[in-house]
């Protein structure tokens, strides 16, 4: 089974599928991903399927489990390049994919979650600047 790779750039994780998903593969990425994120602190998640062609259910399923997983860890997930195909399929599924943000291509993929990474940073810097005396 062809396991796939898991970059860190900076404070993200980048995870490129370049090969057709399968039911293992899908379930190995979610481990390895799962144990990726705890070991390095990151803070999100991008999830590049522009090569991925065809989705069932199981792995549009999954993808909302990674999303899910992740969020548990303190990391937000982007899944970036999907095609037109792809979401048809999804959407023909009844699958919304929640809690998954979705952008067109890596570019767009690393400014959201920038955004989502700086509006975090800043809830917690305002969080921290409130000190309760008594």
């Amino acid at each position: 089974m062809d396991r796939v790779p898991i970059l860190k750039i900076g404070d993200m994780l980048l995870v490129s599928i370049q090969i057709d998903l399968q039911d293992q593969s899908v379930l190995a990425l979610q481990e390895d991903l799962a144990d990726k994120i705890s070991t390095t602190g990151a803070s999100g998640v991008v999830i590049d399927i522009s090569a991925v062609e065809i989705v069932d259910s199981f792995i549009g399923r999954m993808f909302a489990t990674i999303a899910s997983l992740s969020k548990l860890f303190d990391a937000e997930t982007v899944v970036v390049g999907m095609r037109p195909a792809v979401a048809i399929t999804l959407v023909e599924l009844g699958l919304t994919l929640g809690g998954v943000r979705t952008a067109l291509d890596l570019d767009r993929g690393i400014k959201v979650l920038d955004s989502l990474t700086a509006a975090r940073n800043k809830g917690a810097s305002d969080d921290d600047s409130v000190r309760v005396t008594g």
